[in-house]
């Protein structure tokens, strides 16, 4: 008799690598995305969504943005199967390489070892089949080649648009771009109820 267990699948996102794949392939229309959704579009009726672990950081230097990423992690919060892990913002000053003047800069800290270190905790407890990483990070090679090393389990890449990287590719045991229609079919409803109770709408400049 065939076994009917479903694959279990954990997705790891990286939050601002999503971001900056939409915003530069003009899709600021799909930033209202309901990544549990999205997920779940992604999956064969093979596969078992269990969690979604997203990624991200706290906007501090900008006080419209702020207020967008804001509205949308209470979104993000309303989903049963989202936990959301944040890093930081570290100050740093660059010194251009062509008029060596030097100036402050932002850069974000943290978000890729806290994949690695969610990915492997999991799979040391033994919490999925396949690890799906939404991301086209090259600093997530390592977590992705072990994985792949291990036995039973696998990672699989979901590329955000206009990120696809060979190198991750070519690591992974299988890999997509997300493509538009299923961006159009994991949309929030305009206006939802977030846990508080109160009204989160679709940023203005998000549709």
């Amino acid at each position: 008799m065939q076994s009917t267990k479903k694959e279990r699948v954990i997705a790891y996102i990286d939050g601002y690598n999503l971001y900056f794949g939409l915003k530069e392939s003009g899709y600021d229309r799909y930033l209202w995305l309901n990544i549990q959704k999205l997920v779940s579009n992604l999956l064969k009726p093979h596969q078992e969504l269990i969690a979604v672990k997203y990624f991200t950081t706290l906007v501090t230097n900008n006080a419209e943005t702020r207020q967008r990423q804001k509205c949308y992690l209470e979104a993000l919060n309303t989903l049963d199967l989202v936990k959301i892990f944040y890093g930081k913002f570290q100050r740093e000053r660059v010194s251009c390489g062509v008029c060596g003047n030097s100036y402050q800069s932002e850069s974000e800290k943290m978000t890729d070892v806290n994949i690695a270190t969610q990915i492997m905790i999991d799979l040391y407890e033994d919490n999925f089949d396949m690890a799906m990483v939404v991301s086209g990070d090259t600093d997530l090679l390592p977590p992705i080649k072990f994985v792949n090393a291990s036995k039973n389990k696998r990672a699989f890449v979901a590329f955000p648009p206009g990120r696809v990287n060979d190198a991750v590719r070519d690591a992974a045991s299988g890999s997509l771009v997300i493509g538009r229609k299923k961006l159009a079919d994991s949309q929030f409803q305009e206006e939802i109820e977030d846990v508080q109770g109160e009204t989160c709408r679709r940023p203005r400049s998000w549709q």
